[in-house]
């Protein structure tokens, strides 16, 4: 666990901040002392989570964005700088995903997950990364994948795509970005404990098993265990890592087979 005042005074948003993976992150950025912006769809899906951080004392407000959209970026963007000043981090952590098989996979169905988990993600990460190259005080730019990138996904071959192309573009403008002190990484958890996963990939008795028995720790993630490297790799204790991609799978992809359900 980092010391708190880690990430103080620091501005982060997060995208699909307010559900799963993005509310353990947000939590944990704000328990470090951080700013949080906070961006989904849905104000319902925001309006817990800040209520959460703001009720313990901490910074946050949402924004409903739709990341497909980049006028809707940068208009999050805009109203960040308005309410803190700048930015200092951005998650990519907004996705969309559902199985399916590739010949049964419509035109629209492989769009709309490519359209947030690939183009959102070049949206929020080309508008803020704008911002951090104005403002000249750096940044962090951390987007969050799957390890089915580089292994592949039957069943998910939309995200699969998808999350490679964030990958080759984590590692793009980690080496255009660095010359401005900007520092972009990524981290591939494998299968992780939350409600939106556990509905739809690993959703019956069988399919959590045949899952757990292709993870050699024997046990799923948490999503505090995701939060806590997502903190690191933002904050300084990291400073020399660029370009990279953090796995938390438990060693499963290591030829234990993908996590897709069939």
């Amino acid at each position: 666990m980092l010391p708190l005042n880690t990430l103080k005074g620091q501005v982060a948003i997060i995208t699909g901040g307010g559900t799963g993976l993005g509310r353990a992150m947000a939590l944990e950025y704000s328990r470090l002392g951080a700013k949080l912006v906070l961006a989904s769809r849905s104000q319902e899906h925001l309006e817990p989570t800040v209520k959460e951080i703001t009720d313990s004392g901490g910074q946050a407000i949402g924004i409903v964005t739709d990341v497909r959209d980049p006028v809707q970026v940068d208009r999050m963007v805009h109203q960040t700088k308005e309410k803190f000043g700048g930015i200092d981090i951005l998650i990519n952590n907004a996705a969309g995903n559902f199985i399916c098989k590739a010949e049964d996979l419509s035109p629209n169905g492989w769009r709309v997950v490519v359209d947030i988990v690939l183009n959102g993600s070049f949206y929020c990460s080309r508008a803020v990364g704008k911002e951090m190259i104005a403002q000249k005080r750096g940044g962090n730019i951390l987007s969050i994948l799957a390890t089915y990138a580089w292994t592949g996904g039957p069943g998910t071959i939309h995200s699969a795509a998808a999350k490679a192309g964030v990958l080759s573009m984590t590692r793009t403008l980690a080496v255009e970005w660095a010359q401005y002190g900007i520092r972009v990484n990524a981290i591939s958890p494998g299968a992780v404990e939350t409600e939106g996963a556990g509905s739809k990939l690993w959703a019956t008795p069988e399919s959590r098993a045949k899952l757990l028995g292709k993870i050699p720790v024997g046990r799923m993630g948490t999503p505090q265990e995701v939060a806590d490297a997502a903190a690191y790799l933002v904050s300084d204790y990291a400073k020399y890592i660029n370009g990279e991609n953090l796995v938390m799978d438990g060693g499963a992809w290591l030829g234990r087979g993908h996590l897709a359900t069939q």
